[in-house]
């Protein structure tokens, strides 16, 4: 599954984690020049970045105490609009640290992280932690039904108390320390985790010499693999990068397997060589303090403490789901391993299927059951054209334009970067869509989407900035850029994020845009993948890139036929390391440590893994989970919100079809536009009029039989 970047606060806690400062730094100052004001990328120094971040934070301490000092009977405007307009500048900052560690990850970048990240989050434990602040707060929640406020307010009210309480407001003196104490360690160890995983990334690779290494690869990936060998100072060779977007074409298309078994196996150890960016050790610590402070909060695991505001409530309601899945799932896979040895040996390849196999043989197997070659697709999959095609979507679901602007018109952090101006039918700002699409050394792996500044309305109009992330390798210059399809779903994934956030029509900044619960984020950007494959996209923007002509309608066809092609693979891949993080996170205590490789290692082989396949994300490099407390224990949210997703998409076909407009309304109404403003599940159901059902899931990854 994708990760998905979202902004660094959000939720009602840390959002409000931010402090007025001394104007005369940058990084602090409000955003100035057009649209709102923009990122000031053009003023930043990556060594002062802690400087500013510490700055914010001292004078925010002053700010909340006047909050919590205020000798006013505690109300709404006085409390909780008063904690929404606070830390303002350290919201700047923060956002612009996180922009850099994301993308321009340097050794000045990461010293700052190892410094700064555990002052962070002793910061937000004093804000947790102040008594006089949390009274207030509690006062406007006793009273919140009887104080006149609207919906959305008493939302707010209700988020903020609720995420004062899940961290540790009401603790005593000694239980508040000893999580403070946990808070700092976990800091230090997610920095530590996503560094050592950084430079496995970045530092690892495979040198390919000869044109007898390129056996099999497309035009597509040896262009990528020369640029990225000439990047690194290899002019005249080839390089295949650690990182998925490079490593997954190698796999599917190269003959040689003695290669595709060497690559493999150094993208799947990655965080797991015993070396000093080994993450074994970190994770065991990581889980041990993860149930420590999971007990001191009142839960008996970390995954019920993680799962307490989500849609799904307790792990064992997640687990359940995922249950339900995973048996027809490995069912369809041992299918998928049977089509591809017989190929194998149809061919005399005289080999067992082995997981460097997979993606290879499963080519050659869509190739023969339904004669659709990925190859074929790629001429018609242009990164460029594909971008309008988003757009047209924008603009036809939610009435969404987007202007590029001319370069230089606002500063970016790098050439890579480009902006657009979004308004909507009658031609008023909506916000600024900032697009990033090239991997480079620095930048994590995957692909995300970033909010660097919420909607908001309480204050005055305030529109929003968010930005598309992206790991495409380039090709050769003045070319276009081709990509796959399963590229092609990512890039409309991540810019159902971006919508979710451009759509935002809320009041208060905490419960604008993507700010919502973690299983439930990922269901409109699962959803927006379902129109990349609608005719009128396809005829207009999958052309190829030389003829100009449309992708063949018998292409078209072909595609609709094998969608539910390899979804064994995909489903047992991503649910292997769902049911992993959750098991992990049940299963850790805060007295014993866990040894990560082995319980890995173990819980597979009672789930009956098939030997066929690894985790999509290994536990070493399990970002998700591992970094932050992110994903930890809703890595399931990725099929949780994919049940609504095929139940949401059913809504479409079963009226007018995917551009109906009144359905298109309805989700604009009920989903899109509402942040947090409301219970999702209740969302949910003024959108469809009920609630979701399973059976969608199921018929959309061809499991309805089973």
């Amino acid at each position: 599954m994708r990760k998905v970047l979202l902004a660094i606060m959000t939720s009602t806690l840390l959002s409000t984690v931010a402090a007025a400062a001394a104007p005369a730094d940058p990084l602090l100052a409000p955003w100035s020049g057009p649209y709102g004001g923009v990122p000031p990328f053009d003023k930043v120094r990556t060594a002062a970045l802690g400087l500013a971040l510490e700055s914010a934070m001292k004078t925010h301490l002053t700010e909340l105490d006047a909050i919590a000092r205020d000798s006013a009977a505690p109300n709404f405007e006085n409390t909780i609009a008063a904690l929404e307009r606070s830390g303002r500048a350290l919201d700047r900052a923060a956002t612009i640290y996180g922009i850099y560690s994301a993308t321009m990850s340097d050794a000045t970048v990461q010293k700052v992280e190892r410094d700064i990240e555990p002052k962070l989050a002793a910061h937000r434990d004093r804000i947790a932690q102040n008594a006089k602040l949390f009274a207030r707060i509690a006062k406007v929640y006793e009273a919140r039904d009887k104080s006149g406020l609207n919906d959305e307010q008493r939302r707010l009210v209700w988020l903020t108390y609720t995420n004062f309480v899940r961290s540790g407001a009401q603790l005593d003196a000694a239980a508040k320390k000893k999580l403070a104490d946990i808070n700092q360690q976990l800091a230090g160890l997610y920095t530590r985790f996503n560094q050592n995983l950084l430079a496995d990334e970045g530092e690892r690779y495979t040198l390919l010499e000869t044109e007898a290494d390129l056996a099999g690869l497309p035009e597509s990936v040896r262009a990528g693999a020369a640029a990225g060998a000439e990047g690194r100072g290899f002019k005249g060779k080839w390089l295949i990068a650690n990182t998925r977007s490079s490593v997954e074409p190698f796999l599917t298309y190269s003959t040689r397997r003695d290669l595709r078994e060497k690559i493999w196996r150094t993208f799947v150890d990655r965080g797991d060589n015993g070396d000093a960016h080994d993450n074994n050790a970190i994770i065991a610590e990581i889980l041990q303090l993860r149930s420590r402070r999971a007990k001191l909060l009142g839960f008996p695991t970390h995954a019920h403490w993680r799962l307490q505001d989500s849609m799904a409530r307790t792990p064992e309601r997640a687990t359940e789901l995922m249950e339900a899945v995973w048996k027809p799932a490995v069912a369809r896979v041992h299918e998928e391993v049977t089509d591809m040895q017989a190929i194998a040996d149809k061919e005399g390849a005289g080999i067992r299927i082995e997981p460097w196999d997979y993606r290879h043989y499963a080519e050659k197997v869509r190739v023969a059951k339904y004669a659709l070659d990925n190859n074929e697709l790629k001429p018609y999959l242009q990164l460029e054209k594909l971008r309008e095609g988003m757009f047209y979507v924008a603009g036809e679901l939610f009435g969404l334009r987007f202007e590029a602007l001319p370069q230089g018109t606002v500063p970016v952090y790098h050439p890579d970067v480009r902006v657009w101006k979004v308004t909507d039918t009658a031609g008023k700002l909506v916000g600024l869509w900032y697009f990033d699409p090239y991997a480079r050394v620095g930048k994590q792996s995957g692909a995300w989407m970033n909010a660097y500044r919420n909607q908001e309305r309480f204050d005055g109009e305030i529109t929003t900035i968010v930005s598309n992330n992206a790991n495409f390798v380039k090709g050769k210059p003045g070319e276009p850029l081709l990509i796959s399809w399963d590229d092609a779903t990512t890039l409309f994934h991540e810019f159902g994020h971006a919508l979710h956030g451009l759509s935002s029509n809320v009041t208060y900044p905490t419960v604008s845009g993507t700010n919502v619960p973690r299983d439930y984020v990922e269901f409109p950007s699962q959803l927006l993948e379902h129109w990349l494959s609608t005719p009128e996209v396809l005829d207009r923007y999958a052309v190829h890139y030389q003829t100009g002509k449309p992708i063949p309608r018998d292409l078209v066809a072909k595609v609709e036929r094998a969608k539910t092609f390899n979804q064994g693979f995909a489903t047992v891949e991503y649910l292997a390391s769902a049911l992993v993080d959750m098991k992990l996170h049940l299963a850790a205590r805060d007295d014993a440590r866990l040894d990560p490789d082995a319980f890995e290692r173990d819980t597979l082989a009672a789930l009956g893994m098939p030997r066929e396949i690894v985790m999509r994300h290994r536990t070493p490099q399990f970002g998700h989970i591992f970094s932050s407390d992110g994903y930890s224990a809703g890595y399931y949210s990725y099929l949780w919100a994919d049940t609504l997703t095929a139940d949401a998409w059913e809504a479409f076909t079963s009226a007018k079809g995917p551009w109906d407009r009144d359905v298109a309304r309805r989700l604009k109404d009920n989903v899109f536009s509402i942040g947090n403003t409301r219970d999702p599940a209740d969302a949910y159901r003024s959108f469809r009029t009920r609630d979701p059902e399973i059976g969608a899931l199921m018929r959309k990854r061809g499991f309805s039989d089973r």
